[in-house]
Protein backbone atom coordinates (compact mmCIF):
# COMPACT_ATOMS: atom_id res chain seq x y z
CA UNK A 1 0.00 0.00 0.00
CA UNK A 2 1.22 3.42 -1.09
CA UNK A 3 0.91 5.55 2.14
CA UNK A 4 3.14 2.96 4.54
CA UNK A 5 5.28 1.95 2.07
CA UNK A 6 6.55 5.93 1.58
CA UNK A 7 6.81 6.46 5.01
CA UNK A 8 9.30 3.39 5.52
CA UNK A 9 10.96 4.17 2.38
CA UNK A 10 11.70 7.33 4.34
CA UNK A 11 12.33 5.72 7.40
CA UNK A 12 15.04 3.59 5.60
CA UNK A 13 16.70 7.29 4.73
CA UNK A 14 17.26 7.88 7.48
CA UNK A 15 17.11 5.43 10.18
CA UNK A 16 17.52 1.60 10.38
CA UNK A 17 14.01 0.32 10.77
CA UNK A 18 13.07 -2.28 8.80
CA UNK A 19 11.42 -3.98 5.90
CA UNK A 20 8.89 -2.44 3.77
CA UNK A 21 5.56 -5.51 3.79
CA UNK A 22 5.56 -7.65 0.82
CA UNK A 23 2.64 -6.57 -1.55
CA UNK A 24 -0.52 -9.16 -2.42
CA UNK A 25 -2.32 -9.39 -5.65
CA UNK A 26 -5.85 -8.88 -5.33
CA UNK A 27 -8.27 -11.93 -6.29
CA UNK A 28 -8.90 -12.07 -9.80
CA UNK A 29 -12.44 -13.08 -8.79
CA UNK A 30 -13.19 -9.68 -7.29
CA UNK A 31 -14.10 -6.44 -9.09
CA UNK A 32 -15.81 -3.36 -8.57
CA UNK A 33 -18.59 -2.39 -11.62
CA UNK A 34 -18.73 0.74 -10.20
CA UNK A 35 -17.49 4.13 -8.19
CA UNK A 36 -19.68 7.14 -7.69
CA UNK A 37 -19.28 10.17 -6.41
CA UNK A 38 -22.10 12.89 -5.08
CA UNK A 39 -20.17 16.00 -6.22
CA UNK A 40 -17.65 16.26 -9.27
CA UNK A 41 -16.08 19.46 -8.09
CA UNK A 42 -15.58 21.41 -4.48
CA UNK A 43 -14.01 24.21 -2.65
CA UNK A 44 -12.62 24.25 0.59
CA UNK A 45 -11.04 26.51 2.47
CA UNK A 46 -8.60 26.38 5.62
CA UNK A 47 -8.36 23.07 7.78
CA UNK A 48 -11.79 22.36 7.09
CA UNK A 49 -12.96 19.37 4.64
CA UNK A 50 -15.89 18.93 2.58
CA UNK A 51 -18.03 15.71 2.85
CA UNK A 52 -19.10 13.83 -0.18
CA UNK A 53 -20.81 10.74 -0.52
CA UNK A 54 -18.93 7.72 -2.37
CA UNK A 55 -20.72 4.44 -3.44
CA UNK A 56 -19.09 1.27 -4.44
CA UNK A 57 -20.61 -1.96 -6.23
CA UNK A 58 -18.92 -4.43 -6.22
CA UNK A 59 -17.90 -8.36 -5.70
CA UNK A 60 -15.87 -9.17 -3.07
CA UNK A 61 -15.90 -13.24 -2.76
CA UNK A 62 -13.82 -14.33 0.12
CA UNK A 63 -13.89 -10.69 1.65
CA UNK A 64 -16.05 -11.04 5.33
CA UNK A 65 -19.23 -10.23 5.98
CA UNK A 66 -18.86 -7.19 7.77
CA UNK A 67 -16.10 -5.96 6.25
CA UNK A 68 -15.51 -2.43 5.53
CA UNK A 69 -13.84 -0.98 2.34
CA UNK A 70 -12.25 2.37 1.35
CA UNK A 71 -11.87 3.83 -1.67
CA UNK A 72 -8.24 5.54 -2.80
CA UNK A 73 -7.80 8.59 -5.05
CA UNK A 74 -4.38 8.87 -6.69
CA UNK A 75 -3.95 12.70 -7.89
CA UNK A 76 -4.42 13.25 -11.67
CA UNK A 77 -3.85 16.90 -11.87
CA UNK A 78 -2.85 20.05 -10.34
CA UNK A 79 -0.43 20.62 -7.26
CA UNK A 80 -1.27 20.24 -3.94
CA UNK A 81 -0.16 19.08 -0.34
CA UNK A 82 -1.53 15.56 -0.97
CA UNK A 83 -0.87 13.00 -3.40
CA UNK A 84 -3.73 10.44 -2.31
CA UNK A 85 -6.93 10.67 -0.64
CA UNK A 86 -8.77 7.54 1.03
CA UNK A 87 -12.51 7.75 1.50
CA UNK A 88 -14.12 7.02 5.63
CA UNK A 89 -15.22 3.75 6.18
CA UNK A 90 -17.54 2.37 3.49
CA UNK A 91 -20.30 0.16 4.71
CA UNK A 92 -22.52 -2.63 2.56
CA UNK A 93 -26.34 -1.48 2.55
CA UNK A 94 -27.64 -3.66 -0.14
CA UNK A 95 -26.60 -7.31 -0.94
CA UNK A 96 -23.65 -9.63 -0.31
CA UNK A 97 -20.22 -9.59 -0.26
CA UNK A 98 -20.87 -11.76 -3.92
CA UNK A 99 -22.49 -8.79 -5.20
CA UNK A 100 -23.12 -5.77 -3.16
CA UNK A 101 -23.31 -2.08 -2.75
CA UNK A 102 -21.27 -0.07 -0.13
CA UNK A 103 -21.40 3.93 1.09
CA UNK A 104 -19.78 5.98 2.89
CA UNK A 105 -18.20 9.48 3.04
CA UNK A 106 -14.91 10.94 1.44
CA UNK A 107 -13.47 13.87 3.58
CA UNK A 108 -12.06 16.80 0.92
CA UNK A 109 -9.75 19.02 2.67
CA UNK A 110 -7.69 22.03 1.17
CA UNK A 111 -4.61 20.39 0.59
CA UNK A 112 -6.16 18.34 -1.60
CA UNK A 113 -6.06 21.29 -4.62
CA UNK A 114 -6.38 19.76 -8.00
CA UNK A 115 -8.01 16.63 -9.53
CA UNK A 116 -8.19 13.40 -7.83
CA UNK A 117 -9.46 9.86 -9.75
CA UNK A 118 -10.60 6.90 -8.08
CA UNK A 119 -8.01 4.02 -8.15
CA UNK A 120 -9.03 1.47 -6.67
CA UNK A 121 -11.18 -0.80 -3.46
CA UNK A 122 -9.16 -1.96 -0.17
CA UNK A 123 -10.33 -3.60 2.61
CA UNK A 124 -9.85 -1.67 6.33
CA UNK A 125 -8.03 -4.26 7.12
CA UNK A 126 -5.63 -3.49 4.33
CA UNK A 127 -5.51 0.23 5.32
CA UNK A 128 -4.48 -0.78 8.70
CA UNK A 129 -1.77 -2.88 8.19
CA UNK A 130 -0.32 -1.69 4.55
CA UNK A 131 -0.57 -5.14 3.35
CA UNK A 132 -2.00 -6.17 0.02
CA UNK A 133 -3.61 -4.66 -3.08
CA UNK A 134 -6.90 -3.37 -3.68
CA UNK A 135 -8.83 -3.52 -6.25
CA UNK A 136 -8.51 -1.74 -9.49
CA UNK A 137 -11.30 0.32 -10.96
CA UNK A 138 -11.02 1.22 -14.31
CA UNK A 139 -11.19 4.65 -15.86
CA UNK A 140 -12.32 6.10 -12.17
CA UNK A 141 -14.45 8.80 -11.63
CA UNK A 142 -13.02 12.41 -10.75
CA UNK A 143 -13.38 15.33 -8.71
CA UNK A 144 -11.84 19.08 -9.09
CA UNK A 145 -10.93 20.40 -5.48
CA UNK A 146 -10.16 23.88 -5.33
CA UNK A 147 -8.29 24.40 -2.00
CA UNK A 148 -7.46 27.76 -0.33
CA UNK A 149 -5.54 29.09 2.74
CA UNK A 150 -3.58 25.56 2.96
CA UNK A 151 -2.09 24.60 6.27
CA UNK A 152 1.94 25.54 6.04
CA UNK A 153 3.57 23.13 8.52
CA UNK A 154 7.04 24.49 9.79
CA UNK A 155 9.43 22.59 12.34
CA UNK A 156 12.32 24.11 14.03
CA UNK A 157 15.23 22.40 15.92
CA UNK A 158 16.12 24.49 19.18
CA UNK A 159 19.05 22.72 20.17
CA UNK A 160 20.65 22.02 16.93
CA UNK A 161 22.94 20.36 16.10
CA UNK A 162 22.42 18.25 19.53
CA UNK A 163 24.28 14.80 20.18
CA UNK A 164 22.41 11.81 19.34
CA UNK A 165 22.67 10.74 23.04
CA UNK A 166 20.46 13.82 24.07
CA UNK A 167 17.09 14.99 23.99
CA UNK A 168 16.23 17.13 21.28
CA UNK A 169 13.72 19.90 21.32
CA UNK A 170 11.36 20.85 18.08
CA UNK A 171 9.03 24.06 17.55
CA UNK A 172 6.59 23.32 15.27
CA UNK A 173 4.19 25.89 13.83
CA UNK A 174 0.57 25.22 11.52
CA UNK A 175 -0.28 28.73 10.01
CA UNK A 176 -2.11 29.59 6.95
CA UNK A 177 -0.05 29.47 3.78
CA UNK A 178 -1.84 31.98 2.20
CA UNK A 179 -2.10 34.85 4.47
CA UNK A 180 1.77 33.86 6.13
CA UNK A 181 -0.60 34.67 9.59
CA UNK A 182 -2.07 32.29 12.23
CA UNK A 183 -5.39 30.66 11.99
CA UNK A 184 -6.33 32.82 15.32
CA UNK A 185 -7.58 29.10 17.45
CA UNK A 186 -6.11 26.12 18.92
CA UNK A 187 -5.25 23.18 16.04
CA UNK A 188 -5.82 19.59 17.33
CA UNK A 189 -2.30 17.81 15.37
CA UNK A 190 -0.41 14.83 16.15
CA UNK A 191 3.12 13.85 16.93
CA UNK A 192 4.57 11.16 15.48
CA UNK A 193 7.57 9.26 13.99
CA UNK A 194 8.43 6.74 11.41
CA UNK A 195 5.82 4.32 10.42
CA UNK A 196 3.13 6.38 12.69
CA UNK A 197 3.73 9.42 10.39
CA UNK A 198 1.15 7.61 7.90
CA UNK A 199 -1.79 8.29 10.34
CA UNK A 200 -3.54 10.41 12.69
CA UNK A 201 -2.01 8.20 16.16
CA UNK A 202 0.93 9.67 18.32
CA UNK A 203 0.32 12.25 21.15
CA UNK A 204 -2.33 14.39 20.13
CA UNK A 205 -2.22 17.69 21.25
CA UNK A 206 -3.22 21.24 20.67
CA UNK A 207 -1.28 24.18 19.48
CA UNK A 208 -1.57 27.39 20.94
CA UNK A 209 -3.48 30.04 18.94
CA UNK A 210 -0.71 31.22 17.11
CA UNK A 211 -0.21 28.02 16.07
CA UNK A 212 3.10 26.97 17.81
CA UNK A 213 3.43 23.85 19.92
CA UNK A 214 7.01 22.75 21.26
CA UNK A 215 7.78 19.32 22.18
CA UNK A 216 11.14 17.72 23.13
CA UNK A 217 12.38 14.06 22.16
CA UNK A 218 13.79 11.50 24.01
CA UNK A 219 17.16 10.38 23.19
CA UNK A 220 17.52 7.42 20.64
CA UNK A 221 20.22 5.03 19.14
CA UNK A 222 18.77 6.20 15.75
CA UNK A 223 17.11 9.15 14.43
CA UNK A 224 13.77 8.57 14.00
CA UNK A 225 11.59 10.32 11.35
CA UNK A 226 9.82 12.82 13.02
CA UNK A 227 6.27 14.54 11.87
CA UNK A 228 3.35 16.75 12.89
CA UNK A 229 0.28 15.62 11.36
CA UNK A 230 -3.05 17.04 11.40
CA UNK A 231 -5.89 14.46 11.63
CA UNK A 232 -8.26 13.60 9.22
CA UNK A 233 -10.66 11.14 8.42
CA UNK A 234 -9.21 8.22 7.50
CA UNK A 235 -5.60 10.12 7.24
CA UNK A 236 -4.50 12.99 7.99
CA UNK A 237 -4.75 15.77 5.82
CA UNK A 238 -1.56 17.23 6.30
CA UNK A 239 2.00 16.70 7.52
CA UNK A 240 5.31 18.08 8.22
CA UNK A 241 8.57 16.69 8.44
CA UNK A 242 11.61 17.71 10.83
CA UNK A 243 15.20 17.43 9.75
CA UNK A 244 17.16 17.77 12.73
CA UNK A 245 20.89 18.20 12.72
CA UNK A 246 22.12 15.29 14.98
CA UNK A 247 25.95 14.80 16.37
CA UNK A 248 26.60 11.11 15.91
CA UNK A 249 29.10 8.96 18.35
CA UNK A 250 32.51 7.35 16.76
CA UNK A 251 33.87 4.52 18.48
CA UNK A 252 37.48 3.12 17.12
CA UNK A 253 39.40 0.20 18.71
CA UNK A 254 42.20 -1.24 16.33
CA UNK A 255 42.62 -4.52 17.38
CA UNK A 256 46.59 -4.45 18.23
CA UNK A 257 48.44 -1.04 19.03
CA UNK A 258 51.76 -2.47 17.84
CA UNK A 259 52.92 -4.32 15.02
CA UNK A 260 55.59 -4.90 12.21
CA UNK A 261 55.48 -2.24 9.72
CA UNK A 262 52.93 -3.34 6.93
CA UNK A 263 50.89 -5.53 8.84
CA UNK A 264 47.60 -5.16 8.57
CA UNK A 265 45.05 -4.37 11.38
CA UNK A 266 41.40 -4.26 11.89
CA UNK A 267 40.09 -0.99 13.63
CA UNK A 268 36.34 -1.85 14.56
CA UNK A 269 33.96 0.52 15.84
CA UNK A 270 30.02 1.68 15.54
CA UNK A 271 28.60 4.90 14.55
CA UNK A 272 25.69 5.87 16.51
CA UNK A 273 22.19 7.79 14.84
CA UNK A 274 20.77 5.73 12.11
CA UNK A 275 23.65 5.44 9.05
CA UNK A 276 21.80 4.71 6.26
CA UNK A 277 23.89 4.76 3.14
CA UNK A 278 26.73 6.55 5.23
CA UNK A 279 30.60 5.42 5.19
CA UNK A 280 33.37 6.39 7.40
CA UNK A 281 37.06 6.78 6.99
CA UNK A 282 40.53 5.53 8.50
CA UNK A 283 42.35 8.96 8.75
CA UNK A 284 46.28 8.81 9.08
CA UNK A 285 48.35 11.97 10.25
CA UNK A 286 50.52 13.67 8.22
CA UNK A 287 52.78 16.16 10.09
CA UNK A 288 51.57 18.05 12.90
CA UNK A 289 48.44 19.22 11.56
CA UNK A 290 47.03 16.91 7.80
CA UNK A 291 45.01 14.49 8.16
CA UNK A 292 44.23 11.98 5.11
CA UNK A 293 42.25 9.13 4.45
CA UNK A 294 43.75 5.85 4.13
CA UNK A 295 40.67 3.47 3.68
CA UNK A 296 36.91 3.80 3.98
CA UNK A 297 33.77 1.59 4.25
CA UNK A 298 30.06 1.33 4.68
CA UNK A 299 28.21 1.16 7.84
CA UNK A 300 25.92 -1.54 8.25
CA UNK A 301 22.86 0.05 8.35
CA UNK A 302 21.04 -2.17 11.00
CA UNK A 303 23.80 -1.78 13.77
CA UNK A 304 26.06 1.03 12.55
CA UNK A 305 29.35 -0.88 12.65
CA UNK A 306 32.54 -0.88 10.65
CA UNK A 307 35.59 -2.50 9.90
CA UNK A 308 38.64 -0.70 8.59
CA UNK A 309 42.23 -2.13 8.21
CA UNK A 310 45.38 0.31 9.14
CA UNK A 311 48.82 -0.67 7.76
CA UNK A 312 51.61 0.73 9.42
CA UNK A 313 53.74 2.26 6.44
CA UNK A 314 56.76 3.38 8.96
CA UNK A 315 58.80 3.26 12.62
CA UNK A 316 57.61 4.37 15.41
CA UNK A 317 54.09 6.41 16.54
CA UNK A 318 51.46 6.65 14.11
CA UNK A 319 48.37 8.55 14.78
CA UNK A 320 44.95 7.37 13.57
CA UNK A 321 41.41 8.64 13.78
CA UNK A 322 37.94 7.27 12.10
CA UNK A 323 36.09 9.88 10.23
CA UNK A 324 32.23 10.07 9.81
CA UNK A 325 31.53 12.46 6.80
CA UNK A 326 27.66 14.28 7.31
CA UNK A 327 25.17 11.92 5.97
CA UNK A 328 21.93 12.36 5.75
CA UNK A 329 20.92 14.36 9.55
CA UNK A 330 23.85 13.33 10.97
CA UNK A 331 26.96 16.09 10.85
CA UNK A 332 30.76 15.37 10.28
CA UNK A 333 32.27 13.82 13.23
CA UNK A 334 35.53 11.95 14.38
CA UNK A 335 36.34 9.33 16.59
CA UNK A 336 38.78 9.75 19.35
CA UNK A 337 42.69 9.51 18.11
CA UNK A 338 44.35 6.55 18.52
CA UNK A 339 48.14 4.99 17.88
CA UNK A 340 49.27 2.27 16.69
CA UNK A 341 52.90 1.74 16.80
CA UNK A 342 55.27 0.62 13.66
CA UNK A 343 58.11 -1.86 14.48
Amino acid sequence: MKTVRAVLALSLAGTAFGVAPAAHAADPAQSVSDVRLSRSSVSVSSLNTVPITIEVDGKFPGWGANETLHVDLERAGGKGRLDYLYSAELTRYEGTVADGKYRGVLHVPSTANGTFQVDSVITSGTLITGEGEGVKVVNGRKIDVTGTNQPRITAKALNEPSPVSKPYTIRWSVINDQTGKPYGSKIKVGLNQDTGCGWNGGATLLTDTAGYITRTYPAANTIPLTCLVVPGNPMPIAKGWADVKRIPGVSATPARTSAPVGTKIAVKGAVTGGTYQCKVHLQRLYGATQWRSVGNTALDYQKGSYTLTAQPAYKGNIPYRVLFPACNSLVTATSKQFVIRGT
